[in-house]
């Protein structure tokens, strides 16, 4: 095997981990910090800190793996999605398969460094991600089930550093799926007229001309649920600034979405990793500014 087909090889596994597309790690590691710094009053301890923040990257990772194994099949047929490695054959099912394990593998060596709870709990999430991209098939909002997915590092990381999963766990992680409802919507909507063809079920399949009423009501109960929060904890006045750059973008992805149309759908949905940005900024900077292992 020759250096040009070794680099070709290497640049379909990044494609198809998506290590040139960040926004999904994004998505999945602000509402993971969320919780890991309300968990410890906002100072996560550092073994912590560094073992949530490669385990989103390589469970992000995997997940995607995962993901393009099973819609190997659909994925030729979707104009966004055709030119994935697997949906083009530049690699095969079964090596998908096993990079997907691999990352897996390597994500559950770091959870090891956590307490008896949160490596239980690892099981149970690399369940919920396993099986994620087979809801597509029959469960009409596959997006609230994502949430689950994309929420799971919130009850790993109060188990990690509680070693419980109080009330304000599950209002995170609520607020989590309303959240990855609307932005996955909104990716969704990008697909429609494919996902129809092909017998994917998505929400915006199922909410017709109420999706964008959907998505920002989505949005409405998130933040609805952090106030909430914040209210309970009596969190610091940057907390709510968070809140209120956050609300501000998702005003700005109605005016990128009412219309429909696939570039403002898109846009939208990147521009969420800014809103999860906005509101762990509101949380970190409510707390104390000192280094957490000092």
């Amino acid at each position: 095997m020759n250096l040009e087909v070794i680099v070709r090889r290497l640049d379909a596994y990044e494609r198809l981990i998506r290590l040139d597309k960040p926004i999904g790690t994004l998505l999945l590691l602000w509402p993971t910090l969320w919780a890991v710094w309300l968990a410890s009053d906002g100072r996560p301890a550092p073994q912590i800190l560094i073992v949530f923040l490669l385990g989103t990257l390589l469970m992000r990772s995997a997940g995607c793996a995962i993901n393009d194994y099973a819609d190997r099949n659909f994925d030729p047929h979707v104009e966004r999605t055709r030119s994935r490695p697997l949906a083009a054959r530049e690699i095969s099912p079964v090596e998908a398969l096993a990079v997907g394990a691999v990352l897996a593998l390597m994500a559950f060596g770091l959870v090891l460094f956590l307490n008896r709870f949160a490596i239980l709990l690892s099981l149970l999430g690399v369940a919920v991600a396993a099986s994620y991209p087979f809801t597509k098939r029959f469960f009409a909002l596959p997006q609230a089930y994502l949430g689950i997915a994309f929420g799971f590092g919130i009850p790993m990381a109060y188990a990690a550093v509680q070693n419980r999963l109080p009330a304000e766990c599950w209002a995170l992680l609520a607020a989590n799926v309303f959240w990855a409802v609307a932005y996955d919507t909104e990716y969704a909507m990008v697909d429609r007229d494919d996902d129809a063809k092909i017998g994917i079920r998505t929400a915006a399949l199922t909410l017709g001309r109420n999706d964008v009423v959907a998505v920002m009501a989505c949005y409405a109960a998130m933040l609805a649920l952090l106030l909430g929060i914040g209210s309970v904890r009596h969190i610091g006045w940057p907390y709510y600034v968070g809140l209120a750059l956050a609300w501000a973008m998702m005003g700005y992805h109605y005016f990128l979405i009412r219309d429909r149309s696939r570039a403002g759908c898109f846009k939208a949905f990147r521009h969420n990793n800014w809103v999860g940005a906005a509101i762990f900024a509101g949380i970190a900077f409510s707390y104390p500014m000192e280094l957490p292992w000092r």
